[in-house]
């Protein structure tokens, strides 16, 4: 700890920072921040910033206002981008009481709280997401850059521009990218961030949508996280690559399995598809996001595994040979503006609970869900994910897992808040209905 905090301030000197920013989210998973001068950052590392919490979605009452923001030293970076002559870093912080006890409501500590409890059963949580997203012309409407399909060599300039431009700059912040390609829908993109344990991914994934769209404003155009922008066309996910670690073994493999799989990852797996729909009102958290969650454009809604059958909700992709670490399971339901600290909590406890519990392997899905029919489904015990933010959060209210792995106080905002959208949509007169019904009716 002593040299983490002897290397921040030692850079902050040699580089001439100038401003440094405390990172946290609220429990949607906004990221929130306000900045400090390197006068202030040593007694920050130390004893951590107050900040009024009141002000933050989900965290304390008026009464209970200020609040501690713990800088973690070991996620210091500076900025790659300059605000005027001004060279800016970021630093991620956990937010505690006064008292100095973690705040209940922060998600990084929802997080943390999760994979101790891993840790005390000897697993490691890493996780890889495959980030989707849109660039348009403007936040207004959705008008695309480019026409382009999936794996399209795309040669507008801005476009190709953009999207190593991200990486350059993703780079430079020292988050590794391991794929980045067109995706199926028109001006719809497709960046792969490098596995890692979970906690550092959450932060990175938090680091990636801002660089995205800074990127992107910079151009003069808006990147979207928004699940399902264009209808008609693909929405946008989060596939998210899981595995636990036994020290440097990966706990999922076994040679001698059929399909690779150790006990340890096939109840994983079990314990995610029993829970799947306890924990969609997280990983897919917004109205938006059940406009993905349908039949005909590649999303997963049903509750299944299978090896190369990408229509179910757990794809195990096949390891490369000779590469036994590389084994890992593909958790498709997820969406890239979930709070990635709030779900990768809770793709890991459905995981947990299934080993704890010896939860067994349903078989596998070997037809094209998307071709079967409802009776056909309904045959082999495939059920689906919940059909609207409504449905998803009646099931996660009743779910005891959920409310264990996110703790009351997290638990209890995220249902209330997200009723209160979901009565919100439900009032709102949408332009399909005026056209559909205003001169007909």
């Amino acid at each position: 700890m002593e040299r983490q905090l002897d290397y921040v301030m030692r850079t902050v000197e040699e580089r001439g920072v100038r401003l440094v920013r405390l990172w946290f989210t609220d429990v949607l998973g906004v990221l929130k921040s306000f900045a400090i001068t390197p006068a202030e950052l040593e007694a920050a590392l130390q004893e951590g910033m107050t900040f009024d919490g009141s002000a933050i979605e989900g965290y304390s009452r008026i009464q209970e206002a200020d609040m501690l923001a713990i800088p973690d030293a070991g996620t210091f970076e500076i900025m790659p981008w300059r605000t005027g002559e001004t060279t800016t870093a970021r630093i991620f912080c956990d937010v505690h009481h006064l008292s100095g006890e973690p705040f209940e409501g922060d998600p990084r500590h929802v997080l943390k709280r999760n994979l101790d409890r891993a840790r005390e059963k000897g697993f490691t949580f890493f996780a890889g997401p495959e980030m989707e997203f849109f660039y348009f012309r403007s936040p207004e409407a959705p008008e695309p850059l480019d026409n382009a399909g999936f794996f399209d060599l795309t040669y507008q300039d801005m476009v190709s521009e953009l999207r190593k431009q991200t990486i350059v700059t993703l780079e430079a912040m020292g988050i590794p990218v391991e794929y980045s390609f067109h995706e199926n829908g028109p001006s719809q993109h497709e960046i792969d961030l490098r596995y890692s344990d979970a906690l550092t991914m959450a932060d990175n994934v938090m680091t990636f949508r801002l660089v995205v769209k800074d990127v992107a404003q910079d151009a003069g155009v808006y990147a979207t996280f928004m699940p399902k922008p264009i209808t008609g066309a693909f929405g946008s996910g989060m596939h998210t690559h899981l595995s636990l670690f036994e020290g440097d073994v990966n706990a999922f493999h076994d040679p001698g399995d059929e399909y690779g799989l150790s006990k340890v990852g096939k109840a994983f797996i079990a314990g995610l598809l029993r829970h799947a729909a306890e924990i969609t009102a997280v990983t897919n958290q917004w109205v938006n996001s059940y406009k993905r969650l349908i039949v005909g454009y590649e999303a997963p809604v049903h509750i299944c595994w299978a090896r190369n059958n990408r229509s179910a909700l757990v794809r195990v992709p096949t390891p490369q040979r000779g590469k036994e670490s590389s084994t890992r399971l593909e958790y498709r339901a997820p969406d890239p503006a979930c709070n990635p600290y709030l779900a990768f909590s809770l793709m890991l406890a459905a995981g947990l609970k299934g080993i704890e519990e010896g939860y067994d392997l349903p078989p596998e899905a070997t037809n094209n869900m998307f071709e079967m029919t409802a009776e056909e489904r309904a045959a082999e015990g495939i059920d689906i994910l919940p059909r609207s933010l409504g449905d998803a959060i009646d099931i996660m209210e009743g779910s005891e897992l959920v409310a264990e792995a996110l703790g009351e106080h997290v638990f209890e905002y995220f249902i209330r808040n997200k009723r209160s959208e979901w009565e919100t949509y439900k009032q709102y007169v949408t332009p399909f209905e005026l056209e559909r019904y205003l001169g007909t009716l």
